[in-house]
């Protein structure tokens, strides 16, 4: 079952959020993630939205996912990410 990793992001601090995206990146080939898009927020067509930025990695399950999140070299990242945004990470499984 496919496993998707949504993150939105209020950046803080560009430069931080550069570093953090680049340094996440490298975490993810062991877990067989993929970027599948990053981009900048354009409008909203329907509700609100107080995001600057999204990204979305693909996983091939579940637990993948979970493992990568979980994993130390992602965990070491996250004060980085703290100072770089305020996000808001989600999980979505594509059902078989």
């Amino acid at each position: 079952m496919t496993a998707f990793f949504i993150a939105t992001s209020q950046i803080k601090d560009p430069q931080k959020f550069a570093r953090y995206g680049q340094q996440a990146a490298s975490t993810l080939s062991e877990f067989q993630g993929e970027l599948v898009i990053k981009g900048k927020f354009s409008e909203a067509l329907a509700g609100t939205a107080e995001h600057d930025a999204v990204g979305v990695i693909k996983f091939p399950t579940m637990d993948a996912l979970q493992d990568w999140y979980k994993s130390d070299n992602y965990q070491a990242l996250i004060p980085l990410r703290e100072e770089a945004v305020n996000m808001s990470i989600s999980t979505y499984a594509v059902p078989a």
